[in-house]
């Protein structure tokens, strides 16, 4: 760490120039936790592109649109570890200062603080406390789980699907083969390299389906009949056999 940084700091540049320092930092991961679902893209950003209120993240690993309008300011904080290993992140905040998801550099601190070197200090500002990784407790997936059933008819249709979040200030994408999901830590994980989500055991009640132009797509539902943004889209037969599909949307 230079000594033109923080431990943690409020960046004052916009988002929209911070941003355009991601292909600098080798290596990220975008997380975004909305309901019971959370969602990353893995790997090095190679454009960013910024047109009215929206910037655009592309590459081979990654393919998500910011809301500007939404997304308002950046912190820089330096304090997350792995196994003693620093994993800085930008935690990209509303308007009330509510972090809506981060990008968190998997290359480690040295490419992070290189690349927002020519940004400068920010604003410092305290240290906040974090759930340690794997915190999450240690339940069983239960067998009806209708997360968990969805997924295994997915991955028995053998059709390529999307699996989409969209929430405040962010849409994120992958599209792909369904890798076997893997029930652990009371989560459906679905787990490649350049991509994960895990879902909370639960965590959808059932799915609302609508088509257009011959896409199906499947919006998960809470308990409380709530969408919570996760969305998966496909050809109708990759869904023949999903259970809890309520087709009136």
């Amino acid at each position: 760490m230079s000594n033109e940084t923080n431990p943690r700091e409020k960046l004052v540049q916009s988002p929209a120039e911070i941003l355009q320092s991601l292909p600098a930092m080798g290596r990220v991961m975008l997380s975004t936790r909305s309901g019971g679902a959370t969602h990353e893209r893995m790997g090095a950003v190679e454009t960013v592109t910024i047109a009215g209120n929206e910037a655009r993240l592309s590459g081979a690993f990654h393919d998500s649109r910011i809301d500007l309008a939404t997304v308002v300011s950046i912190v820089a904080d330096r304090t997350s570890k792995m196994r003693e290993r620093v994993l800085p992140r930008l935690e990209c905040q509303d308007a009330a200062g509510e972090t809506l998801f981060s990008l968190i550099g998997l290359d480690g601190l040295e490419p992070f603080d290189k690349a927002l070197e020519p940004l400068g200090a920010g604003e410092v500002l305290e240290p906040v406390q974090r759930e340690a990784p794997g915190s999450g407790g240690s339940a069983e997936v239960p067998e009806d789980d209708l997360g968990a059933r969805s997924f295994a008819a997915i991955l028995a249709s053998g059709k390529a699907i999307a699996i989409d979040i969209e929430r405040a200030g962010l849409f994120q994408h992958w599209q792909g083969a369904l890798p076997e999901p893997k029930p652990a830590m009371g989560f459906v994980n679905i787990m490649q390299g350049d991509f994960h989500l895990h879902l909370k055991a639960g965590a959808v009640s059932d799915w609302a389906r609508t088509e257009s132009g011959g896409v199906v797509s499947l919006q998960a539902r809470d308990a409380e009949g709530k969408s919570f943004g996760l969305v998966l889209r496909g050809p109708a037969a990759a869904f023949a056999e999903v259970p809890g599909v309520d087709a009136r949307g």
